[in-house]
């Protein structure tokens, strides 16, 4: 093969030296495509109006790239702490209801196909995981890091667990449509997509029942080690003291 042939494979040397190197991944596959187009002769115009085109096709990922910079923008003024204050005035709300109720919700939503209503970037990290820690501390005080970490973790499980198994329901979501189409070419036959996502269902429920479960020794959980942390405190004074 000749130099010229090679060069449309440009962007693949690009792509492992920037991974290798740990530069911005986005940044690394931008230059990689420039690359590649350049390469080929495409002129400037053409290349930037393919980039726009393709960004615009991939709604997903247009959909973070937007919401992210507005969630950023919320949390500068102030929305965990907005979020926190409120949920903390509620004398009901503990941290294994929250995430139960939001458990139900997203489970709920995925089953429909509204995925994105809700993820780890949009919703839990600026509003889940501070109201779970805001319902903590009103009732236990100021936490520790490791508590606090314990509850975000928390936060993030919930939201992958119920979409994870939520999403199956739904019958045009891409992995069963994918399931669909790979038990047709293996000369599977009589099995439709409504069949999969009806079967999804026994599991959807399984997986609501065993997390909320896990969910209602949350509170208790959280009790004994803030009493746990509180004693260890306590012994460290009386030793320094002595």
């Amino acid at each position: 093969m000749t130099v010229t042939e090679l060069l449309p494979l440009i962007g693949i040397p690009i792509v492992v030296a920037g991974f290798a190197l740990k530069f911005n991944p986005l940044l690394v596959v931008t230059v990689a495509g420039l690359a590649t187009g350049l390469s080929v002769g495409m002129d400037p115009g053409t290349l930037l109006e393919t980039f726009g085109e393709k960004f615009i096709n991939s709604r997903s990922l247009a959909v973070y790239v937007l919401i992210l910079p507005i969630i950023g923008l919320l949390e500068s003024y102030g929305l965990k702490e907005r979020a926190q204050d409120w949920i903390s005035s509620l004398a009901s709300a503990t941290s294994a209801r929250i995430l139960m109720l939001y458990f139900v919700l997203r489970q709920g939503f995925g089953a429909l196909g509204l995925t994105y209503i809700g993820g780890q970037a949009q919703t839990v990290r600026p509003l889940l995981a501070p109201m779970v820690e805001g319902a903590a501390a009103a009732r236990h005080g100021d936490l520790p890091q490791h508590i606090r970490d314990k509850l975000r973790a928390h936060s993030a499980a919930c939201d992958n667990i119920a979409v994870f198994f939520g999403e199956d329901i739904f019958i045009a979501f891409g992995a069963v449509l994918l399931m669909d189409a790979f038990l047709k070419e293996n000369g599977i036959a009589g099995i439709e997509p409504l069949h999969l996502g009806l079967w999804a269902i026994p599991t959807a429920l399984a997986a609501l029942a065993i997390h909320m479960f896990r969910l209602v020794r949350l509170d208790a959980s959280i009790q004994r080690d803030v009493d746990a942390w509180k004693k260890t405190n306590a012994s460290n004074a009386n030793e320094v003291t002595a």
